[in-house]
């Protein structure tokens, strides 16, 4: 039987912490900076943790 690819997209937006979780970047930091506040531009940019629910799909595609 031969292996399982994982999904490219996915590889390329998350990877997985020494713990298992699934770690991600926040979303709208890639244009249109000016209108936005330097401290909500520098919050966007620490990555977060995906929720519990999206994480097996997420897990499973990797």
């Amino acid at each position: 039987m031969p292996k399982q690819k994982s999904k490219s997209g996915v590889k390329k937006r998350f990877a997985l912490t020494a713990s298992g979780k699934v770690k991600r970047k926040h979303a709208y930091k890639s244009h249109i900076l000016t209108k936005k506040s330097t401290k909500r531009k520098r919050a966007l940019t620490h990555t977060g943790l995906v929720s519990a629910a999206d994480a097996a799909n997420i897990k499973k595609m990797l």
